[in-house]
């Protein structure tokens, strides 16, 4: 028998990828030639060059500037939205698995309840009073909206093993329930919601620029990746700059965040063991 190597083949790549996103995104508004509310009326749709690394805008705004924040906004919404929704799920779900009964009921009808509520058009009604709040009024909005299969996962991983014989003797025991879950329960749901949080991210991301695309997102003078893209989105034939440097970071990010994913489940997957196959 043999282990899957502790290294994936693809985690170095993605953590390189996502290291270098998160430099550009924090040090990007301030280490290029403009900051990001600087306008250059000389310099308008200007093509890249050495006065403005990624071009300007119509309004003669600083690509490079106004990318960098655009990314570390929709990266803070990415973040917030997938450690709280899952840490909300892995709560809701865990509570129903291992108690059952009334409380396995009542939890699984408000999931079941938030399931079947249309979370765009919510988004949508939402949109004015949450403009109010900033990224984080949106950041929790999509954290409420988008917990509940997640959830119902983790209640179905909570059932099986609630039924483990180490679980039914620490019950026997008088071992308290909270003590059980964390000891015997959340433990062996390590690798599910890590590798959850990590794809929720690029999740979140791309589901805050679609609502920042159409206008319901992050609102002027705040810039995302989706109210860049939005902008652009008329003239990115005609000046691919203001596109396609918004266009190709999401895809960049999205593709590290996945790499990143798909190695952490099989590194942490108790069952990625694979036998020697002979020759």
């Amino acid at each position: 028998m043999r282990r899957v190597p502790a290294r994936p083949p693809g985690l170095l790549p993605g953590l390189a990828l996502l290291a270098l996103l998160l430099v550009y995104a924090g040090a990007g508004p301030y280490a290029g030639p403009c900051s990001p509310t600087d306008i250059d009326y000389g310099a308008l749709s200007a093509p890249p060059g050495a006065g403005h690394w990624f071009g300007t805008n119509r309004i003669g705004q600083d690509v490079f500037a106004q990318t960098a924040r655009g990314l570390r906004e929709s990266l803070l919404i990415g973040l917030s939205v997938a450690l709280t929704g899952t840490a909300f799920a892995a709560l809701v779900g865990t509570c129903a698995g291992y108690a059952g009964g009334w409380t396995d009921r009542a939890l699984t009808f408000v999931v079941d309840l938030f399931l079947v509520v249309p979370g765009f058009l919510v988004l949508v009604v939402l949109a004015p009073p949450l403009r109010r709040a900033g990224w984080a009024g949106y950041a929790g909005a999509l954290a409420a909206l988008g917990w509940m299969l997640t959830a119902r996962a983790v209640r179905g991983m909570a059932l099986s093993l609630r039924e483990r014989p180490y679980v039914t003797a620490a019950r026997y025991m008088g071992v308290r329930p909270l003590r059980i879950v964390r000891r015997h329960i959340l433990p062996h749901m390590t690798s599910f919601l890590i590798t959850h949080a990590t794809v929720a991210t690029a999740g979140a991301v791309i589901s805050e620029a679609g609502l920042s695309y159409f206008g319901f997102g992050v609102q002027p003078p705040d810039v995302s990746l989706g109210t860049l893209l939005a902008d652009s989105t008329e003239v990115a034939l005609a000046y691919p700059w203001m596109f396609f440097f918004p266009a190709g970071l999401l895809f960049c990010f999205v593709l590290a965040v996945n790499l990143i994913g798909e190695a952490l489940r099989s590194a942490l997957d108790p069952s990625a063991v694979r036998a020697e196959v002979p020759a």
